[in-house]
């Protein structure tokens, strides 16, 4: 298959993310339906964590099988293993540093936003300037910033998958890469959901709703499904084990931090029964999806 084929099988797979997104700009959602998305989220980002680990540790463990019988050494394994080890470290603390960089941004902006003088005229059109005011600053908000981060550990989640996509086509094996396009299809699409679940119903402190740009969301799905059509120019061009190994294990560290982000949020609604709820029904749709890649055999 040649590279525009195999491009487009990459935009299919990726491109279902956006289906998910419009979510987020839900309003007037209760605080219990705020809960069962955030736990949906949870569930589809656990799933995803045992999904990326179980195939990043796929050439460690063939590694070892293979020095097990005595056709090799353990020097594959130790590489691999470096480079499991070093991938999950830096997908974990990258974001505990960038969430540490960004609160004290947030408190040098709101130290300079309360010592500057305040206007309080306002102009023709300044109605229409604060009626779309929300739409903007969503991206600057707790929700906004934990969505944009679950976002990027979905794309380099969907990285890999796009490698898998890029070598089968590669390979001129059609029917394994129809399968894997219709599978990270229907699971991308699971993944929309897990992206935009902290924003929707966010409400403003007068309780009017904040709700994310169109333009936003299109960003999101650019970092959360775009990845894929990379992996699969990648993927085309050359087999790099090591390569999925660390994107995998980029992503899985960074999709264990956001977990921690939104368990915390959840937490604070004091619902765990809807939490348990919204948490299966991810974990099921990330399994039923998954069956569907397993069937095409990857």
């Amino acid at each position: 298959m040649n590279l525009r084929d195999t491009v487009l099988l990459g935009l299919i797979a990726g491109g279902t993310i956006l289906l998910g997104l419009p979510i987020g700009r839900l309003r007037g959602l209760s605080s219990g339906a705020r809960v069962l998305l955030n736990g949906l989220a949870i569930g589809i980002l656990l799933f995803l964590v045992w999904d990326v680990l179980t195939h990043a540790w796929a050439p460690i463990d063939a590694a070892l099988a293979t020095a097990h019988a005595g056709h090799g050494g353990v020097a594959s394994a130790l590489g691999y293993g470096a480079l499991f080890a070093f991938g999950l470290a830096v997908g974990l603390l990258s974001l505990v540093g960038y969430e540490h960089w960004m609160r004290q941004r947030a408190g040098r902006n709101f130290a300079a936003a309360h010592s500057a003088p305040h206007s309080h005229s306002h102009g023709p059109g300044a109605a229409a300037a604060s009626e779309l005011a929300p739409a903007r600053s969503m991206a600057h908000t707790p929700a906004g910033q934990l969505a944009l981060l679950i976002a990027v550990g979905i794309g380099l989640h969907n990285f890999a998958e796009g490698l898998a996509i890029g070598q089968s086509a590669a390979r001129n094996e059609i029917a394994l890469a129809a399968l894997l396009v219709i599978g990270f299809a229907l699971h991308n699409a699971t993944e929309g959901f897990g992206i935009v679940a902290p924003m929707a119903g966010q409400t403003c402190a007068d309780g009017t709703a904040l709700r994310p740009s169109w333009g936003y969301l299109l960003l999101l799905g650019l970092i959360g499904g775009g990845p894929t059509v990379v992996g699969t120019v990648i993927g085309h061009q050359f087999l790099a084990p090591a390569l999925a190994v660390l994107f995998l294990t980029l992503a899985a560290g960074s999709i264990i931090y956001v977990i921690i982000q939104l368990l915390g949020v959840a937490a604070k609604a004091k619902r765990p029964e809807l939490l348990a709820v919204g948490l299966l029904l991810g974990l099921f749709a990330g399994f039923a999806t998954d069956a569907i890649v397993t069937l095409a055999g990857a």
